[in-house]
This record gives C-alpha cells, sequence and structure tokens, in this order.
C-alpha cells in the first residue's frame, strides 16, 4: 500500500469515424472536434469506419429495448436527454423509425461477458451483448463518439450527429478497478457516487473502499457501535470525519451496481488500526485505549494478536460487512504490519482467512499476505515498484492470480510534478505518462499474463479533502491506468493515447471535472 512518509490504431484503418455537433442557430461553427472511433478510451479491439452512414439523433429518435436490457435503456436515456431536450422513449420494439437498438444474445463469441458490438447505419445505431454489463459498456464507448456537450445537464443547441461505423470490444483483463480511502478524509454517499459515475464512463468494473486506519473508523458496525460514533470522528489534520450507516453502505453498493461496479469493501489488518484502539480498550493487549491519532505516519499499530478478544471482534466485523455486500470479495489489509512479527503475522491470518469463506465471500488484501499462503481463490494486490519478488511469484506458480498497482505507476494521489500542490512523492513523481506507459504482465518476474487478475488505481486521501482534489489526482491519470486493464497491449501506444487523452478535456469540462493539464499532452 504505502511506505512511511518521509522517506495506435486496431485493426484497419479507421480514420473517418467522426462525430461533430454543429450550431444549429447563429453559429456554422463546428462545436467539437471531429472525432474516430478510435479516440475511444479505452482503445477498441477492433473498429471500421464508414463515413458514408453517419446517423443524426433527433427529437423522433427513439431507444428500441430488446429482452433484459431495460435498466441500460433508461441509463442511455438519462444520459441523453438533458443535453439534447429529446424525450427519446424506450419502446419493446421499432416502428421503422430511428433508434438506437440495444439487444442481448448473438454477439460475436469473442466479446464474451463484458464486451459488446457497435454499429451505426444512416437508418439508426444497434448495440449487442452478451450480457447488460457489456451494453452498460457499449454504452460508455457510444457516448464518447458524441459532441462532449452530450455531458452537459442543460440543453445545448447542437445537431447531435454519431458517424457510420462498427466496434468490436472487450476487455484484457476481468478486474479493472478505482480505490478510493475513506479513512483519512471521509467522504459523503453524494461524493462517492460521483466518483463512481466518473469512473463507469472507462470501463472500470470494481471499486475499493478503504473504510478503516489508523486516523478514522468509516462503516456502522452494529455488534461494536463506537467503531463509528467514535472511531468516525477522526481523519488527517484533525478534519472532520464521518461514517456510513448500514443503510447508506447498502445504498452505495446499490448505485454502483447500476453502473456495473463492485463495491470491494476494505478493512486493515492487523495494522492500520489504531481508530478502534482508541476506541475500544480492549483491542490493546494491556486493555488501555491508545490516543486517537490525525497525522499520518505507518507502521506503529497492531491488534493484540493473542487475545481471543481480536478473533471476536475481527469475526463480527467481517460477518456484519459480508452481509451487506453483495460481491464475492473483502479486503482484509495485511500492508505495512511492521509492529506485528511475522509468527504473529502468520498466527493472525491462520485465524482470519477461514473466517472470510465462513462467511461466504474471497480473499483481497495487499500482497503481503502472500507470505501466509492464502488460498488460491485469493487476490493479493501489488503496491510495489516493480522488479523481483519471490513470495509473489511463489503465489503466482501455486495458482494465484494478483491484482496489479504499483505506487509508481498506478497510485494517483503520487505528485505529477514537484511543483502539485497536492499528493506525496514516496513513490516517485508520476506524470501522465508513467501512469500509462507500463504493462502489468511485466511488472514482476514470474507474474505474466495469466497470472495478472487486473490493475487497480489506488487514491490515498492523506492530502486530499474534497471532490474537487480526488478529479485533480485522478484526472487525466485514471483514464490511462483504466486502458491498461481493458485494451490489447499490441493496441496501446503513448503517442496515439496522448492524442486521445487530449481530445477528452472538453467532455470532463462539460462534466465539472477539473483536471491536471499536463505539459506532456496537447489540450485544445
Amino acid at each position: 500500500m504505502r511506505k512511511t512518509w518521509s522517506k495506435g490504431a486496431v485493426g484497419v484503418a479507421v480514420a473517418g469515424l467522426a462525430v461533430t455537433g454543429v450550431p444549429s442557430a447563429a453559429s456554422t461553427e463546428v462545436a467539437t472536434p471531429e472525432r474516430q472511433v478510435t479516440d475511444i478510451v479505452p482503445v477498441p479491439v477492433q473498429a471500421h469506419a464508414d463515413p458514408d452512414a453517419n446517423f443524426r439523433l433527433t427529437s423522433e429518435t427513439v431507444i428500441q429495448a430488446g429482452d433484459g436490457t431495460g435498466d441500460v435503456a433508461g441509463y442511455l436515456r438519462g444520459l441523453l436527454q438533458p443535453a439534447t431536450g429529446y424525450s427519446f422513449p424506450v419502446t419493446s420494439a421499432s416502428a421503422g423509425g430511428p433508434a438506437i437498438s440495444l439487444e442481448l444474445g448473438q454477439a460475436d463469441p469473442r466479446v464474451g461477458t463484458e464486451g459488446y458490438q457497435l454499429a451505426v447505419t444512416k437508418s439508426g445505431v444497434q448495440l449487442q451483448a452478451n450480457t447488460a454489463t457489456g451494453l452498460f459498456e457499449g454504452v460508455q464507448s457510444l457516448r464518447q463518439l458524441l459532441p462532449s456537450e452530450i455531458e452537459a445537464k442543460t440543453v445545448q443547441d447542437l445537431e447531435w450527429t454519431v458517424a457510420g461505423g462498427t466496434v468490436l470490444d472487450y476487455p484484457r483483463f476481468d478486474r479493472r478497478g478505482a480505490m478510493l480511502d475513506l479513512a483519512r478524509h471521509f467522504f459523503t454517499p453524494a461524493q462517492v457516487k460521483r466518483y463512481v459515475d466518473q469512473i463507469a464512463q472507462y470501463k472500470i468494473n470494481t471499486l475499493h473502499l478503504h473504510l478503516s486506519d489508523d486516523q478514522g473508523w468509516r462503516i456502522e458496525i452494529k455488534s461494536w457501535p463506537r467503531l463509528a460514533t467514535e472511531g468516525g470522528k477522526g481523519a488527517v489534520n484533525g478534519d472532520p470525519g464521518g461514517y456510513y450507516t448500514q443503510d447508506q453502505y447498502r445504498d452505495i453498493v446499490a448505485y454502483a451496481a447500476s453502473r456495473h461496479i463492485t463495491i470491494v469493501p476494505e478493512i486493515d489488518l492487523p495494522g492500520h488500526t489504531n481508530a478502534a484502539q482508541a476506541t475500544y480498550a480492549e483491542l490493546n493487549c494491556d486493555g488501555v485505549a491508545v490516543p486517537p491519532r490525525t497525522d499520518t505516519e505507518v507502521g506503529y499499530s497492531s491488534l493484540c494478536i493473542g487475545s481471543p478478544t481480536t478473533y471476536r471482534f475481527v469475526e463480527d466485523v467481517l460477518r456484519e460487512l459480508a452481509a451487506i455486500t453483495p460481491g464475492r470479495y473483502l479486503g482484509i489489509g495485511g500492508d505495512e504490519a511492521q509492529s506485528t512479527s511475522d509468527a504473529d503475522y502468520r498466527k493472525f491470518y491462520d485465524r482470519v482467512s477461514p473466517l472470510v469463506a465462513k462467511y461466504g465471500k474471497l480473499i483481497t488484501g495487499w500482497h503481503e499476505i502472500v507470505k501466509t499462503e492464502p488460498p488460491s481463490s485469493a487476490v493479493p494486490q501489488y503496491w510495489g515498484q516493480g522488479g523481483a519478488d519471490e513470495d509473489v511469484a511463489a503465489a503466482a506458480a501455486r495458482g494465484t492470480k494478483i491484482l496489479m498497482s504499483p505506487a509508481n505507476h498506478a497510485y494517483l494521489d503520487m505528485k505529477y510534478d514537484a511543483s502539485t500542490p497536492l499528493g506525496q512523492d514516496w513513490a516517485g513523481l508520476v506524470e501522465v505518462r508513467d501512469a500509462y506507459d507500463w504493462d502489468p504482465a511485466d511488472l514482476v518476474p514470474g507474474v505474466g499474463e495469466q497470472s495478472v487478475a487486473g490493475v487497480e488505481a489506488p487514491l490515498w486521501t492523506e492530502t486530499v479533502r474534497t471532490s474537487a482534489d480526488i478529479e485533480y489526482l485522478a484526472f487525466p491519470r485514471l483514464p490511462g491506468v483504466a486502458e491498461i486493464g481493458w485494451s490489447p497491449q499490441a493496441a496501446r501506444n503513448w503517442d496515439g493515447y496522448r492524442a486521445r487523452l487530449a481530445k477528452q478535456a472538453s467532455r470532463w469540462q462539460a462534466q465539472g471535472i477539473g483536471f491536471y493539464r499536463s505539459p506532456q499532452v496537447d489540450w485544445p
């Protein structure tokens, strides 16, 4: 997780698949730059252009929803209505007029469970997939082919033209994640939902919520109620804290699911536990509560490994969290347990790992947990900086898949350069190219393509207080990590990506996202 703070085109040529927005009133200038289907971020697997088959959205356009597509149709309608002012009625059958058609089944087998096929002709748009998730990911591509003004929340006076062509697309890795640290600074449910919407548009399918740490505890545990009401009061630098009730957490989980994102909750153990130990004295070996901490030091806290109370506490927390988490995984931490001996660390996980299975979940945690030899179904998250790691390689050899989050590439809280006002620099300075120009399959010797579960972009919040802070650090780096997780390695190159990334700027502006204008990108 963290160390001490002191220290090109795919397939055939695709030029010509463009989207233009032309003001219909006073001006005749093109409102947005010409776009091609290979401008999509993440870049698709295959794309073919047909510049003679443009389709225009009008007040007559309907969304034709096939069986099982109603939720995605409603989501698409919600995306298109505000800026166009058109109603886009959702119908079960086309009356022969212009339509955006959503269909489940009979898609190319290569698209699997998350891919899609998109075809744009003069008469309409056809989006096919094998699952609703695939349709949802296809909608994210379709929205990028519209003018960036489509993201506005008020009616824009434009012609809404989608250019003709086809896309066949599917992900490289199953897991494409982002992480938000809620323990160092607390973010409201509305702020978390805002981030969910932002990451969904780049085909992120997992949001890892870091719910506990030394500075704060952020989730209601009914069997240990003061964890939230008292342990949740703290934050870095004494800033206001907060916590989620279980009902609020369920609502966040449901909202993320509506965006086809799975929430993975994490309770960091056996270190990073000061907030809990300051709240309940019995979690300390001497029975004396430790003082609350609001600084950013790490490695000093540890649960009392030999105490039966520790395991009653852990089991209660995992039981309650499992009951309100539909996803398959529970995060149980494991990083920077510098105050826990190796023997105690193993003893702790020998007791705790089976509890995750007891409540019907699989383990995820930081890559240090591999030394306890967890089940091969566990997903350790690698946060090192690349190079040899015998324990991680041995876990891969046992059949464990590793989630890649190298701190010197994927950590969104690292500074862009020395003058960046937010963030840390212990893993180095991470500019946009650093976040993009790496391959998870050659990062750690012995952990090749088949041993990679996917990628995740963590955002730690020691210096982050607002949604604007989140957005400044996440954009423009997050889309690059998303592309690493989705697009074929052979399709990715820096020069092509930076050109596509530049065209996202007007979209972020329409969404109200304040982003870092990296000098490595020729922004419009």
